[in-house]
């Protein structure tokens, strides 16, 4: 490496021009992704119940205030998690709708990468660290370097 001469990491943007097939794949994705998030809603809705049963079940006085704390407290923890998930279930939806209305050869951000850049004396450093990837159907169209 010459003398005034740095290497740096730098952030690439992935940006992606909507085809059909992009739009298909993205679709599956959301999918499959909501599809996971109502399975873990229903395996948290068991899971807590069978605790909720176990804590009565292992409980001579199922009345007792204590074991009454023990299952309030994890209905709060069951519920506190589900409205976690229902919201990432409700991003997942509305990132759906909006794959749905993206017109074809329309450029949507996709990503970064992160990639590695000479810098000297007298490189302009805001246009070396803007560097991006033009991808269509996951073949690289274009590289915007910048420089």
């Amino acid at each position: 490496m010459a003398k005034g001469m740095l290497t740096i990491k730098r952030s690439i943007t992935v940006r992606a021009v909507v085809t059909p097939r992009w739009k298909e794949e993205a679709e599956r994705e959301l999918s499959s992704a909501v599809s996971n998030s109502d399975g873990q809603l229903a395996q948290l809705e068991q899971e807590g119940q069978q605790l909720i049963d176990e804590i009565r079940r292992q409980s001579a006085n199922p009345l007792d205030p204590r074991v009454q704390d023990q299952v309030i407290g994890v209905q709060q923890q069951v519920a506190t998690k589900r409205a976690e998930l229902e919201e990432q279930k409700r991003q997942l939806l509305e990132q759906q709708r909006q794959v749905r209305e993206l017109a074809l050869e329309e450029v949507v951000e996709q990503g970064q990468l992160e990639s590695f850049c000479e810098v000297a004396v007298g490189d302009n450093l805001v246009q070396k660290l803007q560097a991006s990837l033009l991808v269509r159907d996951g073949v690289i169209e274009a590289i915007e370097d910048g420089e």
